[in-house]
């Protein structure tokens, strides 16, 4: 499991002021003190029912249990989170419209579009925290009768180009994942793209398409029942959800490397004071013993940490996925 999770190293305790009667009127400085007192609304850039819904939801809800106030989870999804993201980079930058996005949102579409998305990911939102880190696992219809990634690269060099493989979309990890692997077995499969995790989810289960590499929370129980194959995990070790599942790197191809993170951002020009408050809460979110069991069971790894941390971590993978969009002459759709 990738690591650089600092949950378990420090504790963070958070004092909020009541809520001050004609806030309105007070200065900046009085209203910053006294955040968060009214509702909040994480927007998503993921349809519901989707892997990144559950990691969305439990951090909400821990959120509203600390603070006492609403949390609601928001849906707008978009091709490459461009609706979402727009949506919270032109808010009111106080701290009560929160960003909920991936790697696959932010990082890997700059990498991708570049200068083609209407927004720049690294100066239009500013990062709160880093939620949680997620092992990547292939899946494979039950009826191709693929197990291991030997399987998978046999059958796509007996048919080259007649396989598929489903996304929830271009340029997200799981799209840039597949092509690594065609890249460094030497295959050639199709890419579906579909407009959200759950869609594809549902034509994999169905047949219509044969492999996709996804987020391992919410998919645990179609590999449990047999519906699904999980043939690998993207992540460097083994995942203790799914320690029998081998990992892609053991299996003959070493520089694979796929796992996804999940974020909370803000307006780029939100108060420091408040992004800083607001990271407080999400860190003791993520510290609840309930919060670190929901996710550890469906393969994921409770990260938090500082604004600054999740800042490079999208610098390093949009370095990184660059790379790879070069070398595997990827061209945005």
């Amino acid at each position: 499991m990738h690591k650089g999770s600092l949950i378990g190293s420090t504790r963070v305790t958070m004092s909020l002021l009541a809520a001050v009667a004609g806030m309105w009127s007070l200065p900046a400085s009085a209203q910053n003190a006294a955040y968060p007192n009214k509702p909040m609304r994480v927007i998503m850039n993921y349809t519901p029912g989707s892997a990144t819904d559950l990691v969305a939801r439990t951090v909400s809800a821990k959120m509203a249990e600390l603070l006492a106030l609403p949390v609601t989870v928001e849906h707008k999804p978009s091709a490459n989170g461009v609706l979402g993201t727009e949506y919270v980079a032109r808010s009111a930058p106080d701290g009560y419209t929160l960003l909920f996005s991936t790697s696959g949102h932010t990082s890997i579409p700059a990498a991708l579009y570049g200068s083609k998305l209407p927004f720049d990911i690294f100066k239009d939102i500013a990062p709160v925290s880093q939620l949680v880190i997620s092992t990547q696992i292939i899946l494979a219809h039950p009826g191709l009768n693929v197990r291991t990634v030997g399987d998978l690269v046999k059958a796509a060099k007996a048919q080259p180009g007649k396989l598929n493989f489903a996304s929830p979309g271009p340029g997200s990890p799981n799209h840039m994942g597949m092509e690594l692997l065609k890249s460094l077995a030497g295959i050639d499969m199709v890419h579906v793209p579909y407009k959200g995790g759950a869609q594809a989810m549902t034509d994999l289960l169905s047949g219509r398409v044969q492999f996709t590499l996804t987020s391992m929370p919410s998919v645990m129980s179609y590999i449990k029942t047999g519906k699904l194959i999980g043939v690998a995990v993207g992540t460097t070790q083994r995942s203790p959800a799914a320690p029998d599942i081998p990992t892609v790197a053991e299996s003959g191809y070493p520089g694979f490397e796929v796992f996804s993170w999940y974020g909370m951002f803000a307006p780029a020009t939100t108060p420091r004071d408040i992004i800083g408050k607001a990271n407080a809460t999400i860190n003791k979110a993520l510290a609840d013993p309930q919060v670190i069991e929901t996710f550890t069971r469906q393969g994921a790894e409770p990260a938090g940490g500082t604004p600054e941390h999740l800042g490079k971590t999208m610098r390093d993978e949009y370095e990184r996925w660059k790379k790879v969009i070069a070398d595997a002459k990827i061209v945005a759709e």
